[in-house]
């Protein structure tokens, strides 16, 4: 009979080793917010679809491993990258799908009905969260929200939101790798600049060039105007738009007489059919990209300046703004204004190792174009 207990509580111990206990630790988010959460995270919801971008690379043998709901963005703004998981890991499309916050068209009801353990929300979507009560609603069902940042201060804020969700899904060791890639990659730009101190070209960003007949939206000292300042330009605009987003008239792009033009853009078609935008990205249409982009060119803010006479006229994937790829960005617009100091820089490789070491995906090329004849 004792022989009986003992090897009862010896399978009894063998079965519970294998068990991974939830542990409830105290993390504190983005947005300041002390949160307590039971790890590792099981079920979760994203408030950005795009969130995939990184799951993609913490867990990229199952990057939808317990994601329970998403917004329903991915499929619109990056079609291409939607329709890649999608035929490799089809249970994307069963999937719940959500409205925004910032729009008021969140479900609490459906999302408790999921019975998430966190809604990762990015932190642009705080203020409406807040406003609408959804913070208070979720809390009061016991369900938290981890405010993480990819887009409104990406440099200084993807680091700590990568570690932040490699923490609470039991994925710090792929977190810090992922980390560590990123600021090899970062510094090969920047010891590069902060050793030769070249003179700055005059950089002018135009997000979203086409998506609309409205000129010019562009951003300020964050985001994209960071990413021209590391890679040696001086974004036009960071005296005149205060924020990270913010928009400039014809006449302030024409008097600032930029040497270079940068356009962000993307396969937008599910929100503005057959727009002008320049449909860079994975597997992107190099000919009708480049097409698009010169079009942009005839425009009255590109009146007379110097970025058109020399071809100094790019276009760049729109998602670098949002995703935590936003280094082979700043390779990319390095090489573009100091062509002689990165000769030996190939941001399409970066992008290629990007893939091959982190992402469940095969590479395509697409990500950029230039007017430029000598673009790589």
């Amino acid at each position: 009979m004792k022989k009986n207990l003992l090897f009862s509580a010896f399978i009894a111990l063998t079965l519970l080793s294998g068990v991974t206990q939830a542990k409830e630790i105290v993390v504190t988010d983005i947005a300041g917010h002390k949160v307590h959460i039971d790890t590792p995270v099981k079920r979760m919801i994203l408030g950005e679809g795009r969130q995939i971008y990184l799951l993609g690379a913490l867990q990229p043998e199952t990057p939808f491993k317990g994601v329970v709901g998403w917004r329903d963005d991915l499929s619109q703004a990056d079609p291409e990258t939607w329709a890649a998981y999608a035929a490799k890991f089809p249970e994307i499309k069963n999937i719940p799908t959500f409205g925004g916050f910032k729009d008021g068209t969140f479900d609490v009801e459906q999302a408790a009905s999921l019975r998430p353990d966190v809604v990762f929300m990015n932190i642009e979507s705080q203020t409406a969260t807040e406003d609408a009560g959804y913070e208070d609603k979720l809390a009061s069902l016991g369900i938290p929200i981890v405010y993480v940042d990819f887009r409104e201060n990406p440099i200084k804020d993807t680091p700590a939101s990568i570690r932040l969700m490699g923490e609470l899904l039991d994925k710090s060791d792929e977190a810090e790798r992922f980390i560590n890639f990123s600021n090899e990659q970062m510094a090969r730009v920047t010891d590069v600049i902060e050793k030769a101190d070249p003179e700055r070209p005059r950089v002018f960003i135009d997000r979203a060039g086409g998506y609309s007949d409205d000129c010019c939206m562009s951003f300020g000292p964050h985001n994209f105007g960071d990413y021209v300042r590391i890679a040696g330009g001086k974004n036009i605009a960071d005296d005149i738009i205060p924020g990270t987003f913010g928009t400039l008239n014809p006449e302030q792009i024409i008097a600032s007489n930029p040497q270079q033009v940068v356009v962000t853009g993307g396969d937008w078609e599910a929100y503005v059919p057959g727009g002008a935008w320049v449909g860079v990205g994975p597997g992107a249409d190099m000919t009708e990209a480049r097409r698009k982009l010169e079009a942009l060119t005839h425009r009255t803010a590109m009146t007379g300046i110097d970025a058109v006479a020399n071809d100094q006229v790019h276009a760049i994937w729109h998602q670098f703004y949002n995703s935590p790829y936003y280094f082979v960005a700043i390779q990319r617009l390095a090489k573009w204004f100091h062509p002689e100091l990165f000769k030996d820089l190939n941001p399409e490789a970066t992008m290629r190792e990007l893939y091959e070491q982190f992402l469940p995906l095969s590479y395509q090329p697409g990500y950029w174009v230039s007017l430029e004849a000598t673009d790589e």
